[in-house]
């Protein structure tokens, strides 16, 4: 299974870490996702998505429909 959210599409970033040495070993940023599921009422059905976290507060406001119709 990939790292990739489903509904943003936000994937790992490159970077580095650097030492006190000033030495950069190269490392990756992975974005916050959690498995979670979503009750969809016009359809009467949950469906089962990997999210980050930041789509999760914005399914919260804005609803799942909407993020769904929008990606």
């Amino acid at each position: 299974m990939s790292r990739i959210c489903d509904l943003t599409g936000k994937a790992a970033m490159n970077g580095y870490n650097v030492s006190n040495s000033n030495v950069k070993t190269k490392r990756k940023f992975y974005p916050n996702l959690q498995t979670k599921r979503f009750f969809i009422p016009e359809e009467n059905r949950w469906i089962t998505l990997k999210v980050s976290t930041s789509a999760i507060k914005t399914i919260n406001k804005n609803g799942i429909l909407q993020l769904l119709i929008s990606s």
